[in-house]
């Protein structure tokens, strides 16, 4: 009976050790993460800026949501996250421009990245020439090479899941073309057509709404696309269904 008892007691314990062990390392995190720059502040993360062992870098706090069940947001974070790490490293191997990953903090759900510095968004390059040009021709060569990557990275079977000009960075000097995919939060692997045609729908949506009058980049982007990819002639037909249910919607409302 006392063996009983205590067998019980030592298992009851080992949850408890856990749980402390987790709250130390979350308690950790929060006092590192307190000494960085808060660079973005969105619905699912937070966004850092600062050094990490001695590297510029970036960090990405999925911090939880008080409206979600414990249990179900642990899971979720922790899947998140875990997803993001390895969408980066695919694309990394796959030759793909993306940020170095430097740690995984599963306790705090925390993922340090390499800070591309001196880097500017897609979108915000774009801004500034259609500002100064006042003509699309100058990003040509820019859409051209989206496609390239874009087919590359669907070709490696990855849906980012959140394809944007703000989701796509151009190393300095901008004038290079060196494209660096980021924020994969919501990636995941398929090698459906219809999850890429979905993918590129959701970039022409974005694209046309945030850079008005730029329909010819946006076919440069897709003919290049379909130059470069392997399995692009599904991928398009697909995309033009995704965009024929999308036009039924707004008839609809």
């Amino acid at each position: 009976m006392a063996a009983a008892s205590a067998a019980a007691g030592e298992s009851g314990e080992e949850p408890v050790a856990e749980a402390d062990t987790l709250a130390a390392a979350r308690e950790r995190s929060s006092r590192f993460l307190s000494g960085l720059e808060l660079v973005k502040q969105g619905a699912e993360a937070r966004v850092f800026r600062g050094r990490f062992q001695g590297r510029a870098a970036v960090v990405k706090h999925r911090f939880p949501k008080g409206y979600r069940h414990p249990a179900l947001e642990a899971r979720l974070s922790r899947r998140r996250t875990v997803q993001e790490a390895r969408a980066l490293l695919r694309c990394r191997r796959a030759g793909i421009s993306a940020p170095v990953v430097f740690f995984v903090d599963y306790a705090s759900n925390c993922l340090f990245m390499e800070d591309i510095e001196g880097s500017v968004t897609v979108r915000d390059h774009i801004q500034s020439i259609l500002e100064t040009e006042k003509t699309p021709e100058r990003l040509l060569g820019l859409a051209r090479t989206i496609g390239q990557v874009l087919a590359r990275m669907h070709d490696e079977d990855l849906i980012h899941g959140d394809l944007t000009t703000s989701n796509m960075l151009l190393r300095p000097p901008p004038e290079q073309l060196d494209i660096v995919l980021i924020d994969f939060g919501l990636s995941f692997i398929s090698a459906l057509p219809e999850d890429k045609g979905v993918d590129l729908y959701v970039l022409e949506k974005a694209f046309l709404s945030t850079h008005p009058n730029t329909e010819s980049v946006f076919e440069a982007f897709l003919k290049s696309y379909s130059a470069s990819s392997k399995k692009a002639k599904p991928v398009l037909k697909k995309l033009d269904e995704v965009r024929l249910r999308g036009r039924k919607r707004s008839m609809v409302g």
